[in-house]
């Protein structure tokens, strides 16, 4: 049997941004009528060696194992009753929101891991864009388990940098043409998340006929699918250019597709997704 792809998931772990995370959650599971998963999951510790070699004895080296072993497993405990916690304020949290379907989860291994398993449950992701470990780095800071976990998996992902201090009004939507963009277009007529909203549709280029032809194809969907739409050809750099349009145009959100150039020139030139994850200030809704 095929599991529905029903489930707003959110991976909470104490951090700052964890707040966020659930009142976006919340925000979205209103809107699509979906229920909520959270998730709190404990990497596996990787056991430290320790010579107990030298001049101890078979009964001392025995006893310091034992105390060892005990310590280990008083450690885990320590963190799955933090975790408990942590799921518990959460839930709280989203529960205030009024969103009553909730069911808060903790898994044990590699995130990356756990998302996979849940993947075919998952209809958006919502994550911080750094976890706890790195809540002390600069603002532009991004998590180590980001980048693996956005090409991990291919369901929408949230990612939130800011607490949300009123509900989304505008978003922009970063467009190119391409098929993949195409797809993300026809993935948001058919969804209620998007309803409602002022939506700019963009695009970065030469403002060359050719681009207004693409640029007025993507508007005529959105507009076919009932939505409100203001279009715009931007020219200059990428990242700039998007940029100085959310913030001269007061947008709350950010949708656009996630690694759309090859390995070979995101190594040679940088990846547009991680720099625009790095200096936005506005949440990205990464389209898979």
């Amino acid at each position: 049997m095929t599991t529905t792809r029903s489930l707003v998931l959110a991976c909470v772990d104490g951090s700052p941004i964890s707040d966020a995370v659930a009142d976006y959650t919340a925000w979205i599971a209103r809107r699509v009528a979906a229920p909520v998963r959270l998730l709190h999951n404990l990497e596996h510790r990787v056991a430290s060696t320790f010579d107990l070699s030298g001049n101890l004895g078979p009964g001392e080296r025995s006893e310091l194992l034992e105390e060892l072993t005990e310590l280990e497993s008083r450690r885990s405990k320590i963190l799955r009753d933090q975790g408990k916690l942590i799921l518990d304020a959460a839930e709280s949290r989203v529960r205030a929101a009024q969103v009553d379907d909730i069911v808060a989860l903790q898994r044990h291994g590699s995130l990356v891991d756990s998302l996979i398993e849940m993947e075919e449950e998952i209809r958006v992701l919502v994550l911080g864009i750094r976890g706890e470990s790195h809540s002390e780095q600069t603002d532009q800071a991004i998590g180590e388990q980001l980048e693996p976990v956005i090409r991990a998996l291919h369901r929408p992902i949230l990612v939130v940098k800011r607490p949300l201090e009123a509900p989304p009004q505008r978003l922009m939507i970063a467009y190119d043409g391409s098929k993949a963009a195409r797809i993300g277009l026809d993935m948001m007529t058919m969804s209620p998340l998007y309803a409602g909203l002022d939506c700019h549709l963009v695009q970065v280029g030469k403002n060359s006929a050719a681009d207004q032809a693409v640029l007025a194809e993507g508007e005529a969907v959105l507009r076919d699918a009932g939505l409100s739409v203001v279009s715009a050809n931007l020219t200059g750099d990428t990242e700039t250019a998007l940029l100085d349009y959310q913030r001269s145009h007061a947008i709350d959100l950010i949708v656009m597709g996630a690694f759309g150039h090859s390995r070979l020139r995101e190594l040679l030139f940088g990846s547009v997704t991680l720099r625009m994850l790095a200096q936005s200030q506005t949440p990205l809704l990464l389209l898979r």
